[in-house]
């Protein structure tokens, strides 16, 4: 039982990254002597050092490291990129043990790390709380294993199933709501809105209520509809256009050219080529729909005031699916879906 607690201790100090190292997974590494923790570390950036490295910098007697057990929540690399392998680093210092969580689908890794610590004659133990550290990363393993984002299905909706009312842009969450979602949104790599939603709402797709990242904005507008001077283009954020003439990149702005013919298909390929891991689908109906009917979603997030009665507007997207979780903010639920496929 201790690896499995050391392995969540991992866990617990890499999500304290979420939403801070895109392309690079979320990874946490802890360095026991003698059942003591003498060492830890996060990937706290992509380009910074990784958590091995972080826990090996934290370790004051580098003496007891050659007696240590290393755990680490993601197979270490063995790959050049950024910073060196950490794999060699393992090898260099010559632990006694490396206990991994889960291993990396990553081409670049992919058991390459795992075999240089074992011909150096390190014990290796992997697999430990696996799932959980599956979960941990789970935008990182359907990016690398499904060539395309974590696909997350969001929207608010009335009481009677409307969007909004008399078709005019209309609050449904309250503020507690408002809250999760800001928080939420710094934790992922991109939300994304169709050009009806852009030119009804004139939303600013950042990070406001809460400290955090601003994810990369995603404009689907094939004609280049949608003003310049709106609120999506100004400089706070990345921001990909896909439309089907315009290939250009401006400052924090660029322009992506696509074909409509087998569009959803065209999309992932190109948010698979940007590098995006994560995307948050928060459109009107129209767009929430072709992504429900394809069955191209992981989550979905439904908020939902029950109080509120519209009686007529945009109706939600329809949804049939089995209800993972309900969280209540006051006269506010928040339903959580999670695809079976």
């Amino acid at each position: 039982m201790k690896d499995e607690f050391y392995i969540q201790r991992c866990i617990e100090l890499a999500q304290k990254a979420l939403g801070k190292t895109y392309p690079n997974p979320l990874v946490g590494s802890v360095i026991v002597h003698d059942g003591k923790i003498i060492g830890e570390g996060y990937h706290h950036k992509a380009g910074e050092n990784h958590a091995e490295i972080n826990a090996i910098n934290s370790v004051k007697d580098k003496d007891l490291i050659p007696e240590s057990t290393i755990y680490v929540s993601l197979e270490p690399c063995a790959h050049y990129g950024k910073t060196p392998p950490c794999a060699l680093k393992i090898k260099e210092l010559g632990f006694k043990k490396v206990v991994i969580g889960a291993m990396d689908s990553h081409d670049k890794v992919n058991g390459k790390g795992k075999k240089i610590i074992q011909e150096a004659g390190i014990e290796v133990a992997s697999g430990v709380l696996e799932k959980e550290c599956m979960i941990l990363n789970k935008r990182f393993f359907t990016f690398h294993e499904k060539k395309r984002p974590f696909i997350i299905l969001k929207w608010a909706q009335s009481g009677d199933g409307f969007m909004d009312k008399n078709f005019k842009p209309t609050s449904i969450s309250n503020d507690l709501v408002n809250q999760f979602v800001h928080q939420w949104r710094s934790d992922e790599h991109a939300i994304l809105v169709g050009t009806q939603t852009a030119l009804n709402d004139n939303p600013s797709l950042t990070v406001r209520n809460v400290e955090g990242e601003n994810p990369v904005r995603i404009l689907i507008d094939f004609d280049l509809k949608v003003p310049a001077d709106f609120t999506i283009y100004n400089p706070e954020a990345k921001t990909l256009v896909f439309n089907l003439n315009k290939e250009e990149i401006q400052d924090h702005i660029h322009f992506i050219k696509i074909k409509k013919e087998n569009f959803l298909a065209r999309l992932m390929e190109a948010l698979y080529h940007e590098q995006i891991q994560s995307v948050i689908i928060e459109g009107g109906r129209y767009t929430l729909q072709k992504f429900i009917e394809a069955n191209l979603w992981d989550e979905a997030i439904i908020i939902k005031n029950e109080n509120a009665r519209f009686e007529n507007g945009t109706k939600a997207p329809d949804f049939n699916h089995m209800l993972k979780d309900t969280r209540k903010y006051r006269d506010n639920s928040i339903e959580f879906y999670q695809n079976t496929y």
